[in-house]
């Protein structure tokens, strides 16, 4: 296929492809291997929604309605392109017995609309404002991948990751912040096989150029109050600037900021006890206190519950090293790392987050081999022992001191304890 991107190529047969994808997709989720003809950007997609934990019976989650997907809707960027989109949009998505779907960043369907019937029948599946599709909550889906990947993609039928959502097929394109290159969403154009032809890709790549075309010209809607923004790289308790004001944080309420901003659709209590807490045995009652202390600090409006979550987005340096690692941006993500993720933070899943984050930051710079990156990884505190760094750091500057402090490093690394002195009596003999 000359476009992996696009589901069929030229001439193919679409019910052929969607018995021999069945076929795949059975044998993947029962034997974990990914046969032919599936897609490359398919097959990476299954196994992202495998290690995620998505199941093929799957279903997705309504996260946002009524009021609250309503004022969402409203601040989103997005809506300010809404008339562009369904204008140029609209037609197709009604004519052809089609929807087009906006979603946001983190794969939320915002707006969901088009034919009567077929939205009636996606219903069906809570392809409805306010869901989630993201890749991690329902699989690969055309709206969900392309903002996992940032790229525009096509799914067809049975490379859908989810087994009810198979009948369909679905083109996606992500919208960015023309200003910052920031993803915003994605535009999605949803509904049968014929969807499958490369025109439906490149028309909904064309409407999403068309709204970062269009949200570039427009004026900004006014002065905005500073997006609240955490740093928590490199130091115990973290900051948030919210409103002017910079909080310093305690190491709990840290933690539970840092968790909270990563996960924008909301964590339970018992998540939350499980995040945080070593100790099973810790009582609900102690996070309650937590999180109370933590609402009056934020003020009103900002931590909302059930589930426990942020009403705003908010920025994480944590989350901008995430981002351009993705993108292959290594350089800057080293210059956001100004250490490891709260160090003396003991909490599993900030534990868990340090050590991914900081095991994919050091095996980017050690892959780029770039000199200066690794003697700035090297020469850090965290660095000081990172054989491997230093190891990767001589192979590109072999200066003498760099061969020097390797020498050392792996003298002392590699050691060997001494041997246990003899018993006494057999000393004597």
């Amino acid at each position: 296929m000359t476009d992996p991107w696009m589901a069929l190529e030229p001439g193919a047969d679409p019910a052929e492809r969607v018995r021999a994808l069945r076929r795949a997709h059975d044998t993947f989720t029962t034997a974990g291997t990914v046969p032919r003809p599936v897609r490359s950007v398919v097959a990476d997609s299954w196994r992202r929604s495998a290690r995620a934990g998505v199941g093929p019976d799957g279903t997705a989650s309504v996260e946002l309605t009524d009021g609250d997907l309503g004022a969402y809707r409203a601040e989103h960027p997005l809506a300010r392109v809404m008339p562009l989109v369904r204008e140029l949009m609209g037609p197709f998505a009604s004519d052809g017995e089609h929807l087009l779907a906006v979603c946001d960043a983190h794969g939320r369907l915002l707006w969901v609309e088009g034919h009567p019937a077929t939205r009636r029948r996606a219903d069906r599946m809570n392809f409805v404002p306010g869901a989630r599709w993201a890749e991690t909550a329902v699989g690969t889906n055309a709206p969900g991948t392309a903002v996992a990947v940032d790229r525009p993609v096509q799914v067809f039928a049975a490379e859908h990751f989810i087994r009810r959502v198979q009948p369909w097929t679905c083109a996606a394109a992500p919208v960015h912040d023309p200003h910052t290159g920031r993803v915003l969403g994605a535009l999605d154009i949803t509904g049968g096989d014929g969807l499958a032809h490369p025109h439906s890709l490149g028309f909904v790549q064309a409407v999403a150029r068309a709204a970062e075309s269009q949200l570039a010209l427009l004026a900004p809607p006014g002065p905005a109050a500073e997006a609240p923004a955490l740093t928590a790289l490199g130091r115990d308790e973290a900051t948030l600037r919210l409103d002017g004001r910079r909080i310093v944080l305690t190491r709990r309420h840290s933690e539970l900021l840092v968790l909270l901003a990563r996960h924008p659709e909301g964590l339970s209590g018992d998540e939350l006890l499980c995040a945080l807490y070593e100790d099973e045995s810790v009582p609900p009652v102690t996070l309650r206190a937590e999180l109370a202390r933590l609402r009056r600090l934020l003020g009103p409006g900002l931590l909302a519950s059930r589930p426990y979550r942020l009403t705003v987005p908010v920025e994480s340096d944590v989350t901008v090293v995430e981002r351009r690692l993705r993108a292959g941006s290594v350089t800057a993500a080293a210059a956001v790392y100004a250490g490891p993720l709260l160090p003396a933070s003991h909490a599993p899943a900030v534990v868990r987050l340090r050590r991914r984050l900081a095991d994919g930051l050091r095996a980017a710079l050690i892959a780029r081999r770039d000199p200066d990156l690794l003697a700035d990884w090297a020469h850090a505190p965290w660095g000081e022992e990172d054989l491997d760094v230093w190891r990767a750091l001589a192979a590109v500057r072999p200066t003498a001191a760099v061969r020097a402090r390797l020498t050392a490093l792996e003298s002392e690394l590699t050691v060997q304890p001494p041997e246990p002195a003899a018993p006494a009596h057999r000393a004597a003999r």
